[in-house]
């Protein structure tokens, strides 16, 4: 009968243990980093937050172009505010007014 003796090796204790410190690694980085990641939960609710406030400032935009042309339906058509409007739209005046050239509003 033959025997075979040899040194015992700490090498096959690691295997398993260090498999499961990769995995746990691999799975720790994408549960942070992936596509559904919380650091994508993050940039995602940041991403709402700047989209609703274009959102209210279109919003805000609307209300104001309601209430214009709610000024001019007929009826309540004012002839200062349609005067106003078609020189600003022609780029028109007259010689004898002073026009103030306002800067355009920045965002």
């Amino acid at each position: 009968m033959w025997t075979r003796q040899h040194k015992q090796r700490n090498t096959g204790r690691l295997i398993i243990p260090s498999l499961c410190v990769l995995f746990l690694t691999y799975f720790g980085f994408h549960a942070y980093h992936g596509e559904f990641g919380i650091y994508s939960k993050y940039r995602l609710q940041a991403q709402a937050a700047e989209l609703q406030a274009q959102f209210d400032a279109v919003k805000a935009r609307r209300v104001d172009f309601e209430r214009r042309v709610q000024l001019m339906h007929e009826g309540t058509l004012e002839k200062d505010m349609l005067d106003e409007q078609a020189r600003k739209a022609l780029n028109l005046s007259q010689p004898d007014e002073i026009t103030i050239m306002l800067p355009a509003p920045t965002k």
